[in-house]
C-alpha cells in the first residue's frame, strides 16, 4: 500500500539509527515503534491530507509524529505503575525487554521526537505543533480519569469524557494535522474534526465488544458503534478531496475482529 510505505520510510527516517548513543535508548525506541500495529493513525493523517485537495506527501513528518506519540502512550500505559501489562503485540512490552526506567525513558523521548517530526510539515507548523500538543494533554486527561476511576471502585467514570480523550484525540490529531499539511480550509478542518471524533469513538466501542468490557451492555455498544461510525462517513460529504480511503477505513473498522 502507497500510503503505508510512506508512513514506515518516514518513521525509519526520523528514528534515531540504531548505532546512536546511547544503544539501549535508541533501541528501544525502534522496538516500541517497530513492534507491530494497524498504523491507523498515520493513515488516517495521509488520507485526511489527500482529503482536502493535498497530497499525502505533503503530510508525511505530522503522520510519523501521531504515530510516534501514540506509541510513547502505549510504553507508558504499559507500566507496573499503570496496566503491568508485560505483553504487546504478542511481544514483550518496553519495560519487559529493557526495565522500567527505560521504558520510561523511551517514552519521553518517543514524545520529544514527536513534535520535532511535526515540525517539519511543509505548511501550518504552528497550527499543527498546536494540534499535537492539544491532544497530547488530552490523552493524558482521559488516562488520568481512568486510572483513578480503575484505581477506586467507589468512583464512577465519565466514559464519555475518558473516550473522547483517551481514544478519539489521537484520531483528531492525525486528521486535522493531515488537514492542515494539506492546506485544508477552516471549514474542511471542521469536518475532519467531525470525522475523526466519530471514527475514534466508534473503534473504542468495537474494542469493547471484542474485550467483552463495554460499560453499557452489548446491544448499546453496537449501537453506538453504528451510529458514530455513520456520523464519522457523513462528516466525509463536506470535503473537497478524495475520500475513498477514510469512507472504506471506517466502514471496515465497524464490527472488526481484532
Amino acid at each position: 500500500m502507497e500510503l503505508l510505505e510512506i508512513v514506515e520510510r518516514t518513521l525509519d527516517e526520523v528514528l534515531p539509527r540504531a548505532e546512536s548513543r546511547p544503544a539501549v535508548l535508541s533501541e528501544s525506541m525502534r522496538y516500541a515503534v517497530g513492534t507491530g500495529g494497524k498504523r491507523i493513525r498515520p493513515l488516517i493523517c495521509l488520507a485526511s491530507s489527500v482529503a482536502v485537495g493535498g497530497n499525502a506527501e505533503d503530510a508525511r513528518y505530522p503522520a510519523a509524529a501521531i504515530e510516534l506519540l501514540h506509541n510513547y502512550t502505549l510504553v507508558h500505559d504499559d507500566l507496573p505503575a499503570m496496566d503491568n501489562d508485560t505483553e504487546r503485540r504478542g511481544k514483550p512490552t518496553v519495560w519487559a525487554k529493557y526495565g522500567e526506567a527505560n521504558a520510561i525513558l523511551c517514552g519521553d523521548a518517543l514524545q520529544a521526537l514527536a513534535f520535532a517530526a511535526a515540525a517539519k510539515a511543509p505548511r501550518n507548523v504552528a497550527e499543527i505543533v498546536a494540534e499535537l500538543a492539544d491532544k497530547a494533554v488530552g490523552v493524558v486527561r482521559g488516562q488520568v480519569e481512568d486510572v483513578a476511576a480503575a484505581a477506586d471502585p467507589s468512583i464512577r467514570p465519565d466514559v464519555p469524557f475518558v473516550y473522547e480523550h483517551k481514544t478519539s484525540d489521537l484520531f483528531v490529531a492525525a486528521a486535522v494535522m493531515g488537514g492542515f499539511a494539506g492546506g485544508g480550509s477552516p471549514e474542511s478542518i471542521a469536518a475532519l474534526r467531525e470525522f475523526a471524533l466519530n471514527l475514534g469513538l466508534a473503534f473504542q466501542y468495537e474494542d469493547d465488544l471484542i474485550d467483552g468490557d463495554s460499560p453499557y451492555d452489548r446491544a448499546t455498544t453496537e449501537r453506538l458503534a453504528r451510529e458514530t461510525t455513520q456520523a464519522a462517513v457523513d462528516a466525509l460529504a463536506r470535503l473537497p478531496g478524495k475520500t475513498d480511503f477514510l469512507r472504506t477505513l471506517a466502514e471496515k473498522l465497524l464490527g472488526r475482529k481484532v
